[in-house]
């Protein structure tokens, strides 16, 4: 079992930046793919971007290319989130997550960190 506990999260004025982590306990974090995805109020839960075990591969939403940044530091079982150039519409809470298989469903999530950007 892997337990998963975001931070980083606050309020940022548009065009500012922010990094989240992931610090993950009970089993390495070398096995597992991992992914960030924000729920905003009154909206799905949306993906935002994903790293493979080995971090040799990043995914993004459209929404955040260029923007954002996922990278993982397997020595210290964690993972991070580099928002840049943030947008209100970025406003949501963050989770983490992780699954052992390289496709289909997340078997672990976090807690969830706000980020609330203003205008």
């Amino acid at each position: 079992q892997v337990q998963l506990v975001e931070s980083g999260g606050g309020l940022v004025q548009a065009g500012g930046s922010l990094r989240l982590s992931c610090a993950a306990s009970g089993r390495t974090l070398s096995s597992v793919d991992m992914g960030w995805f924000r729920q905003a109020p009154g909206k799905e839960r949306e993906f935002v971007a994903r790293i493979t075990r080995s971090g040799g591969n990043t995914y993004y939403a459209d929404s955040v290319k260029g923007r954002f940044t996922i990278s993982r530091n397997n020595a210290k079982n964690t993972v991070y989130l580099q928002m840049n150039s943030l947008k209100p519409e970025d406003t949501a809470v963050y989770y983490c997550a992780g699954r052992r298989a390289g496709v289909g469903s997340y078997d672990y999530w976090g807690q969830g960190t706000q980020v609330t950007v203003s205008s």
